[in-house]
């Protein structure tokens, strides 16, 4: 039996022990929970730069002392000058995955950091300087981080697409070769970068001298993105998705995030009261709601300024019951059309204040656009490939449209005055890992580190992956695999601690002070409290 990291102070979480450590510094200092995110996602985008970046996007959703949540929506929009006749013009279906014209999306990342900072020095009394925030991610890239096994393994599964993109061999080779696990990965011009936002602040990413630099490789490179784009971005706060079950408010990010589906397959499985007696009916009745919501997800989710419906729309009661009436639960129902993927990095914070933090920050697929910026060393994502160029297409692009995020944050209020921060990378797995640790916390009433670490299963494709199985850890029993395959379900087997699943996490703080912590051995991750 696991057991979770228990302290009646602070509680941090990451997927890199240094990303967790670094925050965890933070709050021994006495800084606040958006403090210590700040410095561990700066932190985590040095240490896992397969999975995230500044060239990115993230969500927040934070639970101040008073339970009040205020979301982050840091999705960057596609560039203004850019339309579908760009790329047919160019002869392309559809958007390119690598390059400078897989980069064709403003990089909100660091516009989130500076709207969660200054929420805190206004509304969390925020005193730790943005110079103390970053100086551990500056040292990080200036001195060299190990290689780690899931860096590794991800250059030897992309570096065929990514090789010749431009700077990323510059980075990510040694003597022209994939470096070793535990080999030293130096990388100085993200290193110069975060010296130049701490002397300057975080703003200068899209107005000072970091953005020139930014700016001036993407003109000459060929990405559509421009001055203006950069200019004129701006975080913002945003509704958050609400949902009521019977002992809890569930919390999450609208559109352009899949927020709605992991929201729904909760509130379906509170209707139906499932109550799952073994890992067959847990696995089953999650997989088939998850088809179920996927399908609305695929149908309507986009930028909402673009949506034919209103978010809310399906987070009513009444839909919510329709729905549950349309599922099948005898058999294994086909899987949805759907290609989505993606790797992200998820963090958890809480304070000795009470504040509580959910975090997401990711460049999509692995190692983004693959286009490391010469002057910057920032790798630049390709959210943007999840446009399309049918004018059909309920997602096609269009000139500032916000692409379609898989990542989203989770957060739950109990009824009993309990605070649950959780969520995983994972594209399409990511809604229903997050259902399978809320259930397995709260209704199987597991410790949130055996919650996080049990045996876990992924519907859907990942990317790389052209296979849509029911991809089903081995840890789980023969007559499970059995029983699942006699229902319909196309079971493929994978490792005990499969990296597809997802490097996920969840915390709690309980009414009393107590904090409870629980981080994933599937990442390189940590649970730190104090």
């Amino acid at each position: 039996m696991l057991s979770s990291k228990l302290s009646y102070n602070y509680m941090m979480i990451a997927p890199h022990h240094l990303a967790t450590k670094t925050g965890s510094d933070i709050l021994k200092e006495g800084g606040n929970v958006v403090e210590a995110m700040i410095a561990s996602a700066a932190m985590i985008s040095v240490v896992y730069p397969h999975m995230n970046s500044m060239g990115g996007d993230n969500f927040w959703l934070i639970s101040d002392k008073n339970k009040n949540i205020h979301a982050i929506d840091s999705c960057g929009p596609a560039s203004n000058n850019i339309n579908i006749d760009f790329y047919k013009k160019l002869g392309f279906n559809s958007i390119p995955s690598r390059g400078p014209l897989s980069a064709l999306t403003v990089p909100g990342a660091v516009a989130g950091w500076k709207l969660a900072y200054d929420f805190s020095v206004k509304n969390l009394g925020g005193k730790i300087p943005i110079s103390r925030l970053l100086f551990d991610a500056e040292q990080a890239a200036k001195e060299g981080i190990a290689v780690t096994k899931t860096l590794r393994n991800n250059l030897k599964s992309k570096l065929n697409q990514l090789v010749e993109v431009v700077g990323f061999k510059d980075i990510y080779l040694k003597n022209g070769k994939i470096p070793n696990v535990g080999d030293r990965l130096i990388i100085p011009k993200l290193s110069n970068t975060f010296s130049l936002l701490i002397k300057n602040g975080l703003q200068d990413f899209y107005s000072g001298d970091v953005f020139r630099k930014i700016i001036s490789d993407l003109d000459i490179l060929g990405s559509p993105l421009n001055s203006d784009d950069f200019k004129n971005y701006k975080a913002t706060f945003v509704d958050p998705l609400e949902l009521k079950i019977k002992d809890a408010k569930l919390f999450n990010l609208p559109p352009p995030t899949q927020g709605l589906a992991s929201i729904l397959i909760l509130g379906l499985l509170d209707e139906l009261s499932i109550t799952c007696k073994n890992n067959v009916e847990l696995i089953h009745n999650i997989v088939e709601i998850t088809k179920a919501v996927f399908k609305i997800r695929d149908k309507h989710i986009s930028d909402p300024r673009y949506m034919s419906f209103h978010v809310s729309e399906f987070l009513t009661k009444d839909f919510i019951k329709k729905l549950a009436k349309e599922i099948n639960f005898e058999k294994a129902a086909p899987w949805p059309t759907s290609s989505l993927g993606g790797d992200t990095v998820w963090l958890g914070a809480t304070d000795t204040h009470g504040n509580t933090v959910s975090f997401i920050q990711s460049i999509y697929w692995e190692f983004g656009s693959g286009l490391v910026l010469p002057n910057t060393g920032i790798t630049m994502q390709n959210r943007g490939v999840s446009f399309s160029l049918d004018l059909k297409n309920h997602n096609h692009l269009l000139p500032g449209r916000k692409p379609f995020h898989t990542i989203q944050p989770a957060l739950a209020h109990f009824d009993d005055g309990r605070v649950m921060s959780y969520g995983t990378m994972g594209g399409e797995g990511q809604p229903q890992t997050q259902a399978t640790i809320f259930y397995r916390y709260n209704i199987q009433n597991l410790n949130l580190q055996n919650a996080v670490n049990e045996p876990r299963w992924l519907l859907g494709k990942t990317w790389g992956e052209e296979t849509t199985s029911l991809k089903i850890e081995e840890r789980f029993s023969a007559d499970t695999f059995d029983k699942l395959k006699s229902m319909g379900h196309i079971v493929e087997k994978v490792g005990a601690y499969e990296e597809i699943m997802g490097h996920a996490g969840a915390l709690v703080c309980y009414p009393n002070g107590l904090k409870e912590g629980g981080y994933d051995l599937r990442s390189d991750g940590s649970a730190i409290g104090g």
